[in-house]
């Protein structure tokens, strides 16, 4: 057993989220009653450093960790961060009340054979346990979860290059839940009930579902961002560079709206119904009570309003800071302009605070 999450809590820790484009850094504490950014950056990796999720070239994430921690101005050096939840397999098995962890373990590892698809001296596993058993006094619900090690190992290879430590890997989707608890209160909602989160990132955009708090789906597509790049740099001959700050800044042609922009919003709109729709179609459930916006498309003007039009659904952009105090050090109006990208990174960084 690896210690996929983690069973310790330990001392605070930075959350790093390691995505396609970008490695995004913050550090919570307490202040009172009430959370503390104590630093946080965001550093852009070069192109296919990491490729739909999974590190191609250790080198160059390591120069982003490296990088992204000195911005960050922090002493701390452990680290939390997370693997994609398509990476990841988990089964909630049934199994006896009162076990030991070590014996625990020994029988969750006779059991997993039949459920991972892979040699098992290929996959780190770890188990948590969620309560009693419906119905059953005698046995307690066991969640399973295995990843291939070396999906982990790349994590931790670059977090360790980078002069970092690394103390736990994570489960994106696990870390949109425990970041669910700083924007729930931005919506008109009650504990239960049912969210979607819509993560639109550079190149994948991830939905996780949750009823009472609680994860019930998660469903990750080929889609984000990088699409509206790609457009700027063929509509206007740019360089990525440039069209990735034409596009944050402005200063494009006067077609620029019309011809490209609202045909993205328009694709943005149709992968979230249908991202929606399969969640539907293979669950009990037949609609959601408000949709949340995470990752760096989702602060686009006039997005949110689009999607609660067409979806009939109150939507709103994510902003897990809203009501943390920021640390004098923390430029707070980059912070804000992040902030919906962020999500995961908070979430992560929750873990040595909660």
């Amino acid at each position: 057993m690896l210690g996929l999450f983690g069973k310790r809590k330990p001392t605070q820790m930075l959350g790093v989220d390691i995505s396609s484009t970008t490695v995004k850094l913050i550090e919570l504490s307490t202040s009172g009653e009430r959370l503390r950014v104590e630093s946080y950056a965001v550093i852009s990796l070069p192109q296919d450093a990491v490729v739909e999720k999974n590190i191609s070239n250790i080198e160059e994430v390591a120069n982003g960790v490296r990088n992204v921690h000195a911005q960050a101005r922090t002493k701390n050096k452990l680290v939390v961060a997370a693997v994609a939840g398509s990476s990841v397999i988990t089964k909630i098995l049934s199994m006896p009340a009162g076990l030991k962890d070590d014996d625990l373990e020994t029988q969750l590892t006779l059991e997993a054979d039949q459920y991972i698809p892979y040699p098992l001296d290929e996959v780190a596993i770890d188990f948590e346990e969620q309560g009693p058993t419906s119905g059953r006094d005698d046995m307690v619900d066991v969640l399973l979860a295995a990843c291939r090690r070396e999906t982990i190992d790349a994590r931790f290879d670059a977090i360790e290059l980078a002069g970092l430590m690394p103390k736990v890997i994570d489960v994106e989707a696990y870390a949109l839940e425990r970041a669910f608890a700083l924007i729930k209160s931005q919506a008109d909602i009650d504990d239960r009930s049912t969210v979607a989160i819509v993560d639109i990132g550079a190149t994948m955009t991830t939905l996780s579902v949750l009823h009472r708090g609680s994860t019930v789906y998660t469903r990750e597509q080929l889609f984000g961002g990088k699409q509206l790049t790609d457009e700027i740099m063929r509509r206007y001959g740019l360089p990525l560079e440039e069209a990735g700050l034409a596009k944050k800044q402005g200063g494009l042609p006067d077609d620029y709206d019309t011809d490209v922009l609202d045909p993205f919003r328009e694709a943005v709109v149709q992968q979230v119904s249908r991202s929606l729709q399969f969640f539907f179609s293979s669950t009990d459930f037949n609609g959601v009570d408000c949709i949340f916006l995470a990752g760096g498309v989702a602060a686009m003007d006039g997005l949110t309003e689009l999607i609660a039009e067409r979806l009939s659904t109150p939507t709103l952009v994510a902003n897990p800071f809203a009501d943390m105090v920021i640390s004098p050090k923390v430029n707070a109006v980059a912070l804000n302009s992040d902030a919906s990208a962020m999500l995961i990174a908070c979430g992560l960084a929750l873990r040595s605070v909660n």
